[in-house]
């Protein structure tokens, strides 16, 4: 059975569902080159609870969790099937490390699961379930209930932490089109970190980065790349996906950790 890397995700904005940017064609391209693994687990921002959660809906529903979007994007539909099998052995072996968890039968797919996953695997062909994150999750407890998650890999699934390197919503929602420097100094911090293996530094983040307080008012789409960090069957190598910077302060990239990944466009003309 092929074991699977882990990988982080700027999922950005709802209308990078329809807006793919330069990030949007890389994923899809990473999608195609990792090949189909038999289940996607993501860990998402938008789906916090007071322990763990794990998705065992046979058939999710696709979450429209945003408001004042185009109309379109309410119209998209991300036909998955569920896990539930695969969910029941989840929760039981994250009580096995220690962790509150139990089974959801009722919630679907937010759009920090689906709009990434569409790039990724555009016919939803591929089983998806969603682990939630605490909310008394900090940098450390993440790269832990990573961890409890990385043997996930070795069983052919792959582990999504599903957030956004950079996530400043009031400057957001001022509708900068100017790139602010420091969404790329701080994305230029955490690339460093991650392609030297360094998960102290990774942790650290929040305290020592450059403007991590502007890039992250909040810490909760920052968690996700470290539960990703954690799930890795090993941390190097890395493979960065170059995003670029969306709305001005959304940093679009995205990490594969414990995989070399050369994507379609990178190929080199035989």
């Amino acid at each position: 059975m092929q074991v699977f890397p882990s990988v982080f995700v700027s999922h950005g904005a709802p209308t990078f569902a329809i807006e793919p940017g330069i990030a949007g064609p890389k994923l899809a391209a990473l999608g195609r080159a990792l090949g189909k693994p038999r289940a996607v687990v993501v860990v998402s921002p938008h789906w916090m609870t007071a322990g763990v959660s794990v998705t065992s809906v046979q058939q999710p529903q696709t979450v429209h969790d945003f408001g004042g979007f185009p109309a379109a994007l309410y119209d998209i539909e991300y036909p998955a099937k569920g896990a539930p099998e695969l969910a029941s052995l989840i929760v039981d072996k994250l009580r096995s490390a220690g962790w509150n968890a139990s089974l959801d039968g009722t919630r679907g797919l937010d759009h920090g699961a689906w709009v990434p996953l569409l790039h990724m695997f555009p016919h939803a062909d591929v089983p998806v379930l969603q682990v939630s994150m605490p909310r008394s999750l900090d940098s450390q407890s993440a790269l832990r209930l990573g961890q409890a998650l990385a043997w996930l890999g070795e069983e052919g699934v792959l582990v999504i932490g599903s957030g956004s390197l950079t996530h400043n919503l009031y400057e957001f929602r001022q509708g900068t089109t100017r790139e602010e420097p420091y969404a790329r100094e701080f994305a230029q911090w955490i690339r460093t970190a991650v392609q030297g293996g360094d998960a102290a530094r990774l942790v650290a983040a929040l305290r020592d980065a450059p403007h991590a307080a502007r890039a992250h008012p909040t810490a909760e789409h920052f968690l996700p790349l470290l539960v990703a960090a954690g799930a890795a069957p090993q941390a190097l190598p890395v493979t960065v996906l170059d995003g670029g910077i969306e709305h001005g302060v959304l940093s679009m990239d995205s990490f594969v950790f414990g995989r070399a990944v050369i994507l379609e466009a990178e190929r080199q003309p035989a």
